[in-house]
């Protein structure tokens, strides 16, 4: 009977889990540069240079725009095929969490961690984001779980590891290896344990990483002969030393990241950290707990002294602390759960205070009916997380731990999945569907069609189609500087483009469309949202 109801409830978290995929539209940029590279991918069939608005782009590897151009090929472009290797790798995350954490922790522990994962804010929600970061986050999840589980003599786990290193090289680079090794030998260094180099497998497991991961890395620089040192130098080493990406935040940038992300599991997660090192039963062999905490540590201090910074880098130290908190609620007594219960009511009491003050960020380019509707969204949301919060209390207070623990899950994934969906209110200002599902019947395939001194991500795979770029470089500069008449880079060269063109089409701000006109250049609009203007050489 306790089996047929958790495959009940993995069932419904299943669904639950991708049934959303497709409500929201693509925002710029991520979401769209994620989708628009695969979508280049299977239009012109070369699988090996990866291209955005078919120009060469090296920042990242091959395996996530492999995996979603598949999908496309299988089952045609969406919104949910563009998402779905998140989404996969995410929902596989937590399975994973379960199961490691059962063989480590036991049955009761590895279900907790996976209910913890689950419902982390940040893991949830760039689960349903269409970014490389849960792909990555994945396979260091196998590669480090695999080598613990391999610490108690099943060697054949540490294969598994050495494989799923392999393939978090191909998902984001070489961060895999520096993270991975920098844990280890601060471990062997802290614990003053060198027992785990004997069973790392090196005379199989190597071969194996290289036979994975380095066959791409070759073949697009024997393809691609400026792509090893933009790669390897640029996108690595001074990305993380220089602010060249202007994503520079300060050294604790990631601390309420950390604190906001991990709810409503914080104080717990926080707690199980600080013990984790300090455990009695320890003392002797391959502390996982240890581990699993340095783990944490170093992923959190690595991208904390970077000079590039975005809120998702940590995400690779979730699994990890969710499976430490999943064993410490096993043992958690019933006054540290009513206080961590109380905390998070407490928090979710707030947010619903919060939650239609949103509407007051409006703007111009967000304007008050798009922010007020995400609003009554959010305040929809901290309702739901606060009732589930407050009747988690309730069942903690009775002494019922599994209920009160299940009543926090639910609520927490139910609120902010639907804060999430809420933000499809804003998708007219974040994302070009709307605009280009308004004039993409009018484009002739064989138009130009411009994008003067800017660039929505999102814009050619709506249309289906790339544009060309005018007067703006942004993160295609070095792609541009190989293929540089795949652009135009003056204003003066696009107005003589424009004049001699039969039929063009071009999208811009609307300063820069008033300027246009005052100029006399002809053109027609012929759509227009809240930040930019379409318009067409000839009358539509």
């Amino acid at each position: 009977m306790r089996r047929a109801w958790l495959l009940v409830a993995l069932l419904v978290f299943a669904v639950a889990w991708f049934g959303t995929l497709d409500y929201r539209k693509l925002v710029k940029p991520d979401e769209g540069r994620y989708a628009e590279i695969p979508r280049e991918m299977v239009v012109t069939g070369d699988w090996l240079t990866p291209r955005l608005n078919g120009i060469k782009y090296f920042e990242k590897p091959a395996l996530q725009y492999w995996a979603t151009a598949a999908a496309y090929t299988a089952f045609g472009q969406h919104d949910w095929t563009a998402r779905l290797w998140p989404a996969l790798t995410g929902f596989f995350g937590v399975l994973l969490a379960g199961f490691v954490g059962r063989r480590l922790f036991g049955a009761e522990a590895g279900l907790l961690a996976a209910v913890t994962l689950a419902t982390s804010l940040l893991y949830l929600a760039i689960g349903h984001f269409n970014t490389l970061d849960m792909g990555l986050t994945f396979f260091l999840e196998a590669a480090v779980f695999g080598f613990l589980l391999a610490q108690s003599g099943q060697r054949r786990w540490m294969l598994v590891a050495w494989a799923a290193l392999a393939l978090a090289v191909l998902s984001k680079g070489i961060v895999a290896l520096v993270l991975t090794g920098g844990t280890l030998v601060l471990y062997s260094l802290l614990a003053r344990d060198l027992s785990v180099w004997r069973r790392l497998e090196l005379v199989r497991g190597l071969p194996l990483f290289l036979l994975i991961a380095a066959p791409w890395f070759i073949a697009v620089s024997l393809a691609n002969p400026e792509f090893a040192h933009f790669f390897f130098i640029h996108e690595h080493f001074e990305r993380f030393l220089t602010k060249v990406h202007h994503r520079y935040q300060p050294a604790w940038y990631f601390v309420p990241v950390l604190l906001i992300g991990a709810l409503p599991w914080t104080t717990l997660a926080l707690q199980s950290l600080a013990r984790a090192w300090r455990r009695g039963e320890e003392k002797s062999g391959f502390a996982v707990r240890r581990f699993l905490a340095l783990w944490c540590v170093v992923v959190f201090a690595f991208f904390s002294v970077s000079d590039s910074k975005l809120l998702s880098y940590i995400l690779p130290l979730f699994p990890a602390l969710a499976l430490l908190v999943g064993d410490q609620l096993t043992r958690i007594g019933r006054k540290s759960l009513l206080r961590h219960l109380a905390f998070v009511a407490l928090i979710a009491l707030v947010c619903l205070l919060l939650a239609p003050r949103v509407a007051l960020r409006a703007n111009d380019e967000t304007p008050i009916a798009m922010m007020g509707a995400y609003a009554q969204w959010l305040t929809a949301a901290a309702a739901i997380w606060s009732v589930g919060a407050l009747a988690a209390l309730v069942l903690a207070w009775r002494d019922r731990k599994i209920p009160a623990i299940a009543s926090l899950a639910a609520a927490t994934f139910l609120a902010g999945t639907g804060a999430m969906l809420g933000h499809e209110n804003l998708s007219a200002s974040n994302s070009a569907y709307w605009i280009a599902t308004k004039i993409k019947p009018l484009v002739p395939a064989d138009a130009p069609f411009y994008s003067v001194g800017n660039y929505d991500q999102t814009l050619p795979v709506y249309l289906g189609r790339t544009v060309t770029l005018v007067h703006y470089l942004g993160e295609l500069e070095f792609g541009l500087k190989q293929e540089p008449a795949k652009s135009i880079r003056s204003m003066a060269e696009f107005r003589q483009r424009w004049t001699a063109d039969a039929d063009a089409f071009a999208i811009m701000d609307p300063e820069a469309y008033d300027q246009l006109r005052q100029e006399g250049l002809p053109m027609t609009e012929i759509a227009r949202d809240t930040r930019r203007v379409v318009v067409r050489k000839s009358p539509p």
